[in-house]
C-alpha cells in the first residue's frame, strides 16, 4: 500500500453496484480510504475548524469546567494527557472535546446523555451539529455499500447505527513543546467504532500501517474525506474487512512548532446491536474468529483499554 484508493463517492447515484464493489475491495485490501465527491460542504468543514480552533484557546480554566470526571469522556471536554492507545507506556499529546447525538424527549438508550455545549461559543452548537450530521449521513452511505458487498441487503446497518452513540470528537494536538518527549500525538491503534470519518489536519503526521509493516503517511487530499472501519466492523465481517493500525506521529519543525487541528466522526452501532460475525463472512479458509457481544459492552471494554473509563 502506496497510498490510501480514492473513492469517488457521486458513483453511489450513478452506479450503485459499481460503487459499493470499488468500495468493498478498499477496505478489504487497506482498512483506509479517501473519499472524494462526498457531498459534504466544504465551507461547513471550514467553520467547524475554525470554531474548534476558538474553542481550545479558551483558558485552560474554562475548558475544565466542562470536564466530567467519571464520565468516560462521552460528552464535553477531555483535558490534554488522559487518553493513552492501548498497550501503549505514555499518554497521547492531545485534547479534545465530545459531542454526541441530539435526541428530541426522552432518550431510547441511556448512553445517548445530553450534549455539553461551551457558553463562551454559541455559534459551536450549530456548527458543530451541522457537521455532525452530513457526516452521519455519509457513513450510512458508505455502510449501503459495504452490506452490498458482504452479501446484506442494501439496508442492512440503516436499523443498527440509526440510534448509534455516534460521536464527533473536535480534537487539538499543541505545539511539540519538548522535543525529547516519549509521548506522541497519538499512539497506534486501531479504532472501536464501525467506521471513523476524517476531516482536517493537513499537516503532515498520520500514518497508517501497512500488511508489510511499513508506516504509510497519510495527509488530507485537498477536499477528501479519510474513512477507516473500526474494530467493530471488523468483528461483525469476521476480519473480512480489516481495523487498520494507525497513529499520529509528531512532525518535525516547522509543522512540531504549530497546532493540529481535527475533527473525525466515530459512528457506532446502536447500543443494543449484538456484534456477531455475519454467516456470509464465515468460510473453512476464514472460520469464525469471535463470540458474539453487545456493541455496549465492547465498547466499555475498549474505553477501560484506554484510560477512559475506570
Amino acid at each position: 500500500m502506496k497510498s490510501i484508493p480514492h473513492i469517488d463517492m457521486s458513483l453511489y447515484d450513478q452506479n450503485f453496484e459499481d460503487f459499493a464493489k470499488h468500495v468493498g475491495e478498499g477496505y478489504e485490501k487497506n482498512g483506509f480510504v479517501a473519499l472524494t465527491k462526498h457531498g459534504v460542504d466544504q465551507q461547513l468543514i471550514e467553520e467547524a475548524l475554525d470554531t474548534c480552533r476558538e474553542l481550545f484557546a479558551l483558558p485552560e480554566e474554562v475548558k475544565k469546567q466542562y470536564h466530567i470526571p467519571g464520565g468516560g469522556g462521552a460528552r464535553g471536554y477531555t483535558p490534554f494527557g488522559t487518553e493513552i492507545a492501548k498497550d501503549a507506556k505514555h499518554v497521547d499529546l492531545k485534547e479534545f472535546w465530545h459531542v454526541g447525538r441530539e435526541i428530541e424527549g426522552e432518550p431510547p438508550f441511556k448512553q445517548l446523555t445530553p450534549n455539553i455545549w461551551p457558553k463562551e461559543l454559541p455559534e459551536f452548537k450549530d456548527k458543530i451539529l451541522k457537521l455532525y450530521r452530513s457526516l452521519d449521513a455519509l457513513g450510512l452511505r458508505v455502510l449501503e455499500a459495504l452490506a452490498v458487498y458482504l452479501g446484506q441487503p442494501r439496508d442492512f446497518f440503516n436499523d443498527k447505527v440509526d440510534l448509534g452513540n455516534s460521536i464527533l470528537r473536535p480534537l487539538h494536538y499543541p505545539p511539540i513543546v519538548d522535543e525529547g518527549t516519549p509521548s506522541v500525538r497519538a499512539g497506534a491503534h486501531e479504532d472501536i467504532n464501525v467506521l471513523t470519518l476524517l476531516v482536517g489536519s493537513r499537516e503532515p503526521g498520520l500514518e497508517v500501517l501497512a500488511k508489510d509493516g511499513s508506516w504509510i503517511p497519510v495527509t488530507i487530499i485537498e477536499g477528501a474525506i479519510i474513512c477507516n472501519v473500526g474494530d467493530m466492523l471488523q468483528r461483525m465481517t469476521n476480519g473480512v474487512l480489516p481495523s487498520t493500525t494507525h497513529r499520529v506521529v509528531n512532525p518535525p519543525a516547522p509543522y512540531s512548532s504549530k497546532s493540529r487541528y481535527s475533527i473525525p466522526f466515530f459512528l457506532h452501532f446502536n447500543p443494543d446491536v449484538i456484534i456477531d460475525p455475519l454467516d456470509s463472512c464465515i468460510t473453512e479458509e476464514n472460520p469464525k474468529r469471535w463470540d458474539a457481544i453487545s456493541s455496549d459492552d465492547y465498547l466499555m471494554e475498549r474505553l477501560r483499554e484506554i484510560g477512559l473509563v475506570k
